[in-house]
C-alpha cells in the first residue's frame, strides 16, 4: 500500500517492553523517528532493528523540551507529523483515516485524536477517554514554554498541555489505543508524577497559560470542572455512569476508580503545598 505521507515521532526512555508492538503497528508510515533519552534496556537497538530512525536526546534542563525539540530539529520528510507514545497502538482504521485526510487536503492545521485505554488486559470502549492534539502541520504548531522547570517530577517532556496552532483544529474519529505492556505499577508511577505537576501548577496559578484549541464548550466545561468540590467523586461518576464505563465490566470499574484516585492525589497534594506556603 502507498505510504501515508506523515512523519511519526516516538519519544522513548527504557521502552523495550512497549516499542516492538508500537513500531509493528506503523507499517503504513515510511518516516518513523524514535527519539531516545539514554535508555539502558536496549530500546535504541530494538528501534534500529525494526527500521526506525534512532535519534539520541539529552535534555539540557531548559526550553525547548523534548516535543518542541523534535519539531525544531528532526529532518522530517513530511510537513505533517504525528506524535505517538511507545505504549500507544496505531490501528488500521486510524491509519486509513489519516491517509484519506492528507490525500483530500486537511481543512485544519491540527487534529485531536481520541486515546482509549487498555486496562487489566481489556480494551475499554466506554468510560472517559482523552483527547490529544498529536497530529499537526509542524510548520504551524508550537508547544508553549509552560513555566514548570521548577517541578522536578515532569523533567524533559512537555506535560498535559497541547501545542498552540497557527490555525484551527479538527478531530479524528478512529481511536489510538493506549496499551502499556509494563506492570500496572508503571501506570500509577506515571500518574503520581503527573499529579505532582498538576498540583504545583494549579496551586501557583500557572495552569491558565496552557491554552489550546478545544472549542468554547470544552474550555468552559474544563473551567467549570476545575471549580467543582469533590472532584474525584464527580470524575468517577462521569466516567463510570455518564460515559457508560460500567459496560466494560470489572476493568471499567477499576479504571474509573484509578482516574478518581488520580484527581484525589492532585487535591491532597495541593493541600500539602498550601500548608508549606502558609
Amino acid at each position: 500500500m502507498t505510504a501515508v505521507p506523515v512523519s511519526i515521532i516516538v519519544m522513548t526512555r527504557d521502552e523495550a517492553a512497549n516499542l516492538p508492538a508500537c513500531l509493528a503497528a506503523l507499517t503504513r508510515f515510511d518516516d518513523v523517528f524514535v527519539v531516545d533519552s539514554e535508555s539502558r534496556d536496549g530500546t535504541p537497538e530494538i528501534a534500529a532493528g525494526l527500521g526506525a530512525q534512532v535519534v539520541p536526546f539529552r535534555w539540557n534542563g531548559a526550553y525547548p523540551k523534548k516535543k518542541q525539540w523534535c519539531l525544531d530539529r528532526l529532518p522530517c520528510r513530511y510537513d505533517w507529523v504525528l506524535f505517538i507514545d511507545a505504549d500507544e497502538r496505531m490501528t488500521a482504521t486510524l491509519a486509513d483515516e489519516i491517509a484519506r485526510l492528507i490525500a483530500a487536503g486537511p481543512r485544519h492545521v491540527g487534529y485531536f485524536v481520541t486515546g482509549r485505554p487498555v486496562f487489566l488486559g481489556r480494551r475499554l470502549r466506554f468510560g472517559q477517554a482523552n483527547l490529544k492534539l498529536c497530529l499537526h502541520d509542524r510548520r504551524r504548531a508550537r508547544f508553549p514554554d509552560c513555566p514548570d522547570l521548577d517541578i522536578a517530577a515532569m523533567w524533559e517532556v512537555e506535560g498535559h498541555y497541547q501545542p498552540r496552532l497557527d490555525g484551527s483544529a479538527g478531530r479524528l474519529t478512529a481511536p489510538l489505543w493506549h496499551h502499556d505492556e509494563k506492570p500496572l505499577y508503571a501506570w500509577f508511577e506515571r500518574h503520581n508524577r503527573y499529579s505532582d505537576w498538576e498540583a504545583s501548577l494549579a496551586e501557583s496559578g500557572r495552569l491558565p497559560a496552557m491554552a489550546n484549541h478545544e472549542g468554547r464548550r470544552r474550555v468552559f466545561a474544563k473551567a467549570l470542572f476545575a471549580r467543582l468540590p469533590f472532584r474525584p467523586l464527580w470524575v468517577f461518576l462521569f466516567g463510570y455512569l455518564v460515559c457508560l464505563g460500567f459496560l466494560d465490566g470489572a476493568a471499567g470499574f477499576h479504571y474509573a476508580v484509578a482516574r478518581a484516585f488520580y484527581y484525589w492525589q492532585i487535591a491532597v497534594k495541593r493541600r500539602a503545598l498550601r500548608r508549606i506556603t502558609q
